[in-house]
């Protein structure tokens, strides 16, 4: 079997790093871009055949200079994953900055576009082709206090629906992945920042997020990487333009705003 040839955005640390770990460990080619200098200078280290660039994903000058990398390097690319994103604001809509607002629809939104219009002419040479977006249950209802991202995240599961369709003549599939809370450094800084606009503990936020799980647990990385794994081989195959939970069955995302 042919080693597959894989790109992720946000790679060098987090989920990024566990799935390029994964897919190193199996013997594929893998292509990271990350904008933590540090985390690429560790994970280049760590992974020597790899290939590590810094990009900021919105950001389409960094994006040109990381598919130019991957197209001199191979043919053609089996797997894109848009993993990079940020949390975005925590408030009430009225009270977001514009600044704010823009650079989370920047990365979140505007990143995958400009990663997937540059993989597409790759992804067609493959003969097992897929891509996989990381969005988040927040994509599958309303999200009070996080609204640039989660308008991001909807508008990403439209796109990856419409993508599907579009690419689907050519063999290529489109997914994306629906976390709930990861356990991590980035969910305790949601944690804090949520605690602290409505005035509570961060143990009491925590326990609220467990809460609106009917598994009543946070998503390890693993369960992520495991899922990824699966739709990019050949069991998959024949799965595309799904929006897939992997969140022990959120009930809701709502949260006591107060009168």
């Amino acid at each position: 079997m042919t080693a597959q040839t894989v790109a992720i955005s946000a790679g060098a640390s987090g989920i990024g790093l566990a799935m390029a770990e994964s897919f190193l460990a199996a013997g594929a080619k893998v292509f990271v871009c990350d904008v933590d200098q540090s985390a690429l200078r560790s994970f280049q280290h760590a992974f020597p055949t790899a290939v590590a660039l810094r990009a900021d994903v919105g950001v389409p000058a960094h994006v040109d200079e990381f598919f130019e990398r991957i197209a001199a390097d191979t043919p053609h690319l089996d797997i894109m994953i848009n993993n990079a994103g940020i949390a975005g604001p925590t408030g009430r809509l009225e009270d977001i900055q514009i600044e704010d607002w823009r650079h989370t629809v920047e990365v979140d939104l505007n990143g995958v576009f400009y990663c997937t219009r540059r993989a597409i002419p790759l992804l067609r040479r493959s003969t097992n082709a897929s891509i996989v977006n990381i969005a988040s249950n927040a994509a599958l209802f309303g999200f009070p206090l996080r609204s640039p991202y989660t308008a991001c995240k909807w508008a990403m599961i439209g796109l990856t629906k419409t993508l599907a369709m579009e690419l689907g003549p050519d063999g290529i599939r489109v997914n994306a992945l629906c976390p709930g809370s990861v356990e991590g450094p980035r969910i305790r800084g949601v944690i804090e920042r949520d605690a602290m606009a409505r005035g509570l503990t961060n143990e009491q936020v925590a326990s609220e997020y467990q809460r609106q799980s009917s598994l009543r647990t946070f998503v390890e990385v693993e369960d992520i990487v495991a899922m990824v794994r699966f739709l990019t081989s050949r069991g998959g195959r024949r799965i595309s333009g799904q929006a897939i939970g992997i969140d022990g069955h959120t009930e809701s995302l709502s949260v006591d705003l107060g009168a």
